[in-house]
């Protein structure tokens, strides 16, 4: 989910820890368990200090080691240590208590991240493959705003906390499954939809931020790619998407920006445009469409030795990648 969802999620869990009987009789702990819960709420993401170093890095990196299997113990146990003390806490009954709620905080934050396009390395060490459910859009506004409407609720006193959010995560546990549910069924149905599928046709249904309009990937058996939209049980096709056979495309391949790329995504594209001073190419991952363009992009501009001279990774239209790069037409 986006930074903000996770903020407001990580508040609702401090609300729905007056549940526990120990922290509600404790105003201290209870503060306490409040910071822990918004910090490992947003923890995971830690790893958008990359950005700093660069976007290849970022992107190559994020939602990985810091969302892994391990670190739903390092996050809890580094927030504990930090936390207790500073609140006054050395006893293992009111630190057990900040280490609940903050794993609580860390296995929500990793849980819900998977039910997303991006997706998370959730099962590092075993494996590093990205784990992406597509069910539930970054920014989800139900979830979003029943989180924040619940909090608004509590801060003004009008509902006590413990029942509020128990009622705010039984209605959020129903949305989730009922997601699923939708998706399930679309995914099933969609080659019905579909008048011109082949049997081989395999097919990807990501959520947009309406819940009625879906975007689909149909991944053809010769590595191409049909991109469309399902609104409101309407499918339409808006780009066949293939990879260039170009040389650049292979010579690209090398470049730690788009292998970076590449590791996060399977399902890329490449076109290569003749520039007068060599080429570019430009990776587009085929999940994310916009305006029928496709926003997340890995450009690397070659000369005609196929010498890197300009990188770009990350989230752009075509119109600023063109100004971006000053590209001039090929004569």
């Amino acid at each position: 989910m986006d930074t903000a969802t996770h903020l407001v999620m990580g508040i609702g869990l401090a609300g729905l820890s007056f549940v526990d009987p120990v922290v509600a009789g404790n105003p201290a702990l209870a503060g306490a368990v409040m910071l822990a819960t918004v910090v490992s709420s947003q923890a995971p993401d830690a790893d958008t200090a990359l950005r700093l170093k660069n976007n290849a890095q970022y992107i190559r990196n994020h939602r990985g080691i810091t969302h892994s299997l391990p670190f739903l113990i390092i996050w809890p146990a580094l927030i504990t240590l930090v936390f207790g003390p500073i609140f006054g806490f050395t006893d293992w009954t009111p630190l057990g208590h900040i280490a609940l709620w903050s794993f609580i905080g860390v296995a929500v934050h990793v849980f819900s991240d998977l039910f997303n396009a991006y997706g998370t390395q959730a099962a590092r060490p075993f494996t590093e493959k990205w784990i992406a459910w597509n069910i539930i859009h970054i920014f989800d506004p139900f979830i979003f705003g029943s989180h924040t409407a619940a909090i608004i609720l509590w801060i003004s006193g009008l509902v006590p906390p413990a029942p509020l959010f128990i009622t705010l995560y039984v209605c959020t546990v129903l949305y989730y499954i009922w997601r699923t549910v939708v998706h399930a069924r679309l995914t099933r149905n969609i080659k019905a939809k579909d008048v011109r599928h082949d049997a081989s046709d395999r097919y990807i249904v990501i959520p947009t931020i309406s819940t009625r309009r879906w975007n689909i990937v149909k991944v053809k058996v010769d590595g191409s790619y049909d991109v469309g939209q399902l609104l409101y049980g309407r499918l339409e096709w808006f780009k066949h998407a293939v990879s260039s056979k170009h040389p650049a495309v292979e010579h690209s391949k090398s470049h730690p920006d788009i292998q970076a790329f590449l590791y996060l995504t399977s399902y890329a594209v490449a076109e290569v445009e003749e520039l007068p001073s060599g080429y570019i190419v430009r990776w587009g991952d085929v999940r994310y469409l916009h305006r029928k363009q496709f926003p997340f992009v890995a450009v690397l501009v070659m000369d005609h030795e196929y010498h890197p001279l300009n990188t770009y990774v990350g989230w752009l239209s075509s119109e600023k990648l063109d100004e971006r790069f000053a590209i001039d037409p090929a004569p």
